[in-house]
């Protein structure tokens, strides 16, 4: 064996004797992990000057054992040699207080610290002093200090400074030095500093705090690993981090029930986000509602957009949080309440006095927003399928008083969000569609085809038709464009549907206009699946009914399909009166023969919380009527009854309302 393999080998005796890695022996971590210690590729150097990168890779030499190639066995002895030897410029460990703080000599260099306003007034000082182990951290941290305080354009021109300054270079090489004798909480905060200013995180540097952090992460508190997981956050993978992040997972398990900040906790929850093992989830569910009666607002809003993270439905939590964000909504910020809203979508949560509460009271204090948020908080509502009615009334006001103060975006999104849910503007409704036509008509000499086409699509869900937008839109060269460029994914049924609304609705335009069949093209047959429920239940209820047929599926204007039409005589036909032939022209079908569509309709073709349809659904429902037809809604709760003969009755009432006590169709409300 040669000389270099029996140090090599004691080193590694040593390092387990004194207890390091026992989160790896403890837990008997797999070989893919322990593997991940040793990569084929060298790690990236600093970015910086020339002269930098040139003194890095001239001094950092195989810093960092876990993460280099190969190498030689001198190279692995220089770098063994060099960070066993105690740097004559650093305090021992010793002199440094254990509670961090530093002697009584050490002031004069706290003062000093605290009067610097920029990292390059930080490095100045350095080459003044001989950094002690906790200096050198200090000094770490309070140059990102510094940096965050500053503008984007200040803080891009001094983190350019920093990184030039020689000072910064020698810093950085004290720190990696001496990493191994300080305390850990300097380790972390030295780390976490590093990374949100910038240094890369392949670096020799980073890579050797993050090796430090693997052998001391047994020792490490509450604190030490709150900090730690801030750092790896923001890292891209590495075989360091993902080692670093399988540990945390295994010795969080264990520090759990001791844990007493709610902070720290959401922030190493973020960490292991999806990848933590469910039982795992499930403890941090159970500790955190151990806690709910400490939570602040921020903690609330924080816990909500962590179990997003974690893709982790937890009801009891989130109900906690919600209840609490309710009680508290005029302490919290655009950005909390935006946060909680966006989080509710990827954890499918629905809580109706959350999303009532937060509607009221942005509409109660509509004048503190800029048109900006109130338009993304009108988004978000529309992502959850909530009709924020205060809020949509509010709206409406501000929109009708100052029409120009929205851009083209703002106002496509505003019609977006009308149109999707549908919204009943009652006496308003023409003054409010007016007011957007008249303010997108000065767009439209800018507006492309896609933008026209959005605008006219969005229009005709709420039974407009702007005359100037239409006519600009069905140019032969702005459809050709949209054809050719094929942009939009869903621009086909867009045109299908502006070309239903003109045929059917007929809107009163000063010129006729249709949609040229080049554009329209030949749309596919849209046959779909029978809901085998609805299926049976229809067959079922036609039993003892006489003269009523029954048809599945049914495909009407080539467009819509309904999931079935019953066909039966008008209940008043023996008592017609005889009529003239003119008269007998001009009747309607449902005068003469009645056709009922029925029309299962799933949850999210509602607005949640109401039997209210959105968008497309009202707008079938438009048109069936048009053409002559009895729709009727069958939801999804219909359908949840467990025997067949109540299934039966429920759609009977629907469908024969005459047959039963009740006089008008009832829509049963949705299920919350």
């Amino acid at each position: 064996m040669s000389v270099w393999m029996a140090e090599k080998v004691m080193r590694w005796s040593l390092r387990f004797s004194c207890g390091r890695f026992l989160w790896k022996q403890r837990f008997q971590v797999t070989a893919a992990v322990k593997d991940s210690y040793f990569p084929t590729h060298r790690p990236v150097c600093f970015y910086g000057s020339k002269q930098y990168q040139k003194c890095l890779s001239r001094s950092l030499v195989s810093a960092e054992r876990f993460h280099s190639q190969g190498g030689n066995h001198h190279e692995e002895t220089e770098e063994n040699s060099h960070l066993s030897s105690q740097p004559a410029e650093l305090s021992s460990p010793a002199e440094v207080h254990l509670d961090g703080t530093a002697s009584d000599k050490s002031f004069p260099f706290m003062s000093h610290l605290q009067q610097c306003r920029s990292p390059s007034d930080v490095l100045d000082l350095t080459c003044k002093h001989t950094l002690q182990l906790w200096q050198i951290s200090a000094c770490l941290t309070y140059m990102w200090s510094s940096l965050k305080m500053m503008s984007h354009e200040q803080l891009h021109y001094e983190s350019q400074l920093m990184f030039e300054h020689p000072e910064f270079e020698k810093l950085l090489q004290k720190a990696m030095s001496s990493v191994q004798y300080m305390y850990n909480k300097d380790i972390v905060y030295s780390l976490l500093s590093m990374i949100n200013m910038g240094v890369p995180h392949r670096s020799r540097v980073v890579q050797t705090f993050l090796r430090t952090c693997q052998e001391n992460l047994n020792d490490f508190d509450e604190k030490s690993l709150s900090v730690l997981a801030s750092s790896l956050i923001q890292m891209e993978d590495s075989p360091n981090v993902n080692a670093l992040k399988e540990g945390m997972k295994l010795i969080v398990e264990e520090h759990l029930p001791s844990m007493k900040n709610i902070m720290s906790i959401q922030i190493i929850m973020r960490l292991l986000g999806k990848d933590a093992p469910k039982t795992l989830k499930q403890k941090f569910e159970k500790k955190a509602l151990s806690m709910s009666d400490q939570f602040s607002v921020p903690n609330a809003v924080h816990m909500i957009s962590v179990l997003a993270e974690m893709d982790f439905h937890s009801k009891p939590l989130l109900h906690v949080c919600s209840q609490k964000i309710t009680e508290n909504l005029h302490t919290i910020t655009f950005s909390q309440l935006y946060l909680v809203l966006q989080s509710c979508l990827p954890l499918h949560y629905r809580d109706l006095d959350l999303f009532t509460g937060i509607s009221d009271y942005v509409a109660s204090t509509i004048d503190m927003w800029t048109n900006k948020q109130l338009i993304l908080f009108l988004a978000a509502f529309e992502q959850v399928n909530f009709c924020p009615d205060a809020l949509m009334e509010a709206f409406v006001t501000k929109v009708i008083e100052n029409p120009n103060s929205f851009t083209l975006k703002t106002l496509l999104c505003v019609l977006k969000v009308y149109s999707s849910f549908n919204y009943n503007l009652k006496h308003r409704r023409q003054q409010f569609l007016d007011v957007i036509s008249h303010a997108l008509d000065s767009y439209l000499s800018r507006m492309n085809g896609t933008e026209l086409l959005t605008a006219a699509y969005r229009f005709c869900l709420l039974n407009h038709f702007p005359s100037a937008l239409l006519e600009q839109l069905l140019q032969t060269s702005v459809l050709e464009q949209i054809v050719e460029q094929n942009i939009h994914k869903g621009w086909e049924s867009m045109v299908q549907m502006l070309d239903i609304c003109l045929r059917l609705d007929r809107p009163p335009l000063p010129q006729p206009l249709s949609v040229p069949t080049f554009v329209l093209g030949n749309p596919p047959p849209r046959s779909q699946p029978v809901n085998p429920q609805l299926s049976q239940t229809l067959q079922s209820l036609l039993v003892g009914q006489t003269n009523t047929e029954l048809q599945e599926m049914v495909v009407v204007e080539n467009f819509y399909v309904l999931d079935g039409v019953l066909t039966k005589p008008p209940s008043n036909h023996t008592c017609v009166p005889e009529t003239s032939s003119s008269t007998e022209e001009q009747r309607s079908p449902a005068e003469s023969t009645q056709r009922i569509a029925v029309i299962y309709a799933p949850k999210s073709n509602f607005c949640y919380g109401t039997s209210n349809p959105r968008g497309l659904l009202a707008v079938k429902l438009r048109h069936l009527k048009i053409l002559g037809f009895t729709p009727v809604l069958v939801t999804e709760q219909d359908l949840q009854s467990e025997s067949e003969e109540d299934r039966t009755n429920l759609l009977r009432r629907l469908i024969f309302p005459e047959h039963t006590s009740e006089t008008q169709p009832k829509m049963e409300q949705l299920d919350a």
